[in-house]
């Protein structure tokens, strides 16, 4: 089959790989319909090679149509079309049942002490072969997938395997009381459907903060009140002050994370510990790594006293510098992980009607061919061409 791999930093390529099989009774194979390029894949693009081998699938966004199911599966059958999650979850463990499929500890990766494994996504979280790719095995296929109707096009439920319930956390994370204030860094694919959900959920007053043109000006069409971080610099803050009383909006969530603009001390670091030996880069990564922090100190200056900071942006760093005195006078409070992608799944369904409230159907702005997907990374990393989601059809 055609899978996406990493081959190096800035330097993913269309191979032909190997079929996946079934391994377990409970697996299942999807033939991938529609799957999707996010924001964190330019973290492997860019940051996190030191845990990526050469050859590794990439991607964690894919839906398809079931062709093989293990003789255990009984809630799939063939012919069913399903959307993958991206953290692996086996739906039935402590952390699963809690809610926290993002901490499942049947697949908790030990070796590093992190959470729930995910597709695509590096020997941190247990270097499953990714959905950029034409056949994808997807484990625990009683409880993992979601079976959505056949009908209506990919773009309408592709969105379910991270973009939405990563959004739909981050706002309910936010608390944002009703008919209150939210700011969102960053109008990427995330950020943009933290603002749209937000609106849909009863935010009075949406802020929109991003650099790039042609996002601001997309969610401005969405009734978003979008200030360009390139043009505001610092007066950003007192622009959201302005919008809300002059307090700060209620919440602010933190969609950019590590790879915030406007860090050049952490974007250096993080650039020669990319050109170190892997075994050195990742003890330095796992020890003292350093995030751009830009965005998480915005949010912290942005927000109203008594307000809420929601981090979606990954971050990584192990040695970030946070500024406890401002965090701890202005009595915030912080929430932030993974997604736990399942918890969500049947509150966003219902919105994935015909009605559409959330703009599902048109939110892509790039629909390609796998083929096409090293161009479509760099496209992507550079912001190029008003790019705010590319799904890609294998």
């Amino acid at each position: 089959m055609k899978a996406v791999t990493w081959h190096g930093r800035r330097d993913v390529r269309v191979d032909s790989v190997p079929d996946p099989v079934l391994q377990e009774p409970t697996d299942v194979l999807v033939e991938v319909t529609t799957t999707g390029l996010c924001g964190s894949d330019l973290h492997l693009y860019e940051v996190l090679g030191a845990f990526l081998d050469e050859g590794d699938i990439l991607g964690h966004e894919a839906m398809g149509v079931v062709r093989e199911v293990g003789s255990a599966v009984h809630a799939v059958a063939v012919g069913e079309r399903v959307v993958v999650p991206f953290n692996l979850s086996c739906g039935t463990c402590f952390m699963c049942v809690k809610g926290l499929q993002s901490q499942c500890e049947t697949t908790q990766v030990h070796a590093y002490g992190t959470g729930a494994a995910l597709f695509g996504y590096t020997k941190l979280y247990g270097q499953v072969p990714g959905g950029q790719a034409e056949l994808l095995r997807v484990p625990f296929g009683n409880t993992l997938p979601v079976v959505v109707p056949h009908g209506p096009p990919d773009d309408r439920y592709v969105l379910l395997s991270d973009v939405l319930p990563t959004a739909w956390q981050a706002v309910e994370y936010a608390e944002v009381p009703p008919g209150g204030s939210v700011a969102v860094l960053g109008l990427g694919p995330i950020g943009d459907m933290c603002a749209r959900i937000a609106r849909h959920r009863g935010a009075a007053t949406v802020i929109g903060v991003d650099l790039v043109p042609e996002r601001l000006e997309r969610a401005r069409e969405r009734g978003v009140e979008a200030l360009d971080l390139a043009r505001l610099g610092s007066r950003v803050v007192d622009a959201a002050k302005e919008l809300t009383d002059g307090r700060g909006p209620h919440a602010v969530i933190d969609a950019v994370g590590m790879e915030a603009h406007g860090s050049p001390t952490a974007t250096a670091a993080q650039r020669a510990t990319s050109l170190l030996p892997d075994a050195l880069a990742s003890r330095l990564m796992t020890r003292v790594g350093l995030d751009r922090l830009h965005a998480l100190h915005l949010a912290v200056d942005m927000v109203r006293r008594g307000g809420t900071v929601s981090l979606s942006g990954v971050y990584g760093g192990m040695t970030d510098p946070l500024p406890m005195l401002t965090m701890f006078d202005k009595q915030l409070r912080l929430r932030m992980g993974q997604a736990n992608v399942r918890r969500w799944t049947d509150d966003l369904l219902p919105l994935l009607g015909d009605g559409d409230p959330l703009g599902v159907d048109g939110f892509a702005t790039h629909h390609l061919p796998l083929d096409e997907a090293p161009a479509a990374y760099e496209m992507f990393q550079r912001k190029q061409d008003g790019v705010v989601k590319v799904l890609f059809r294998p």
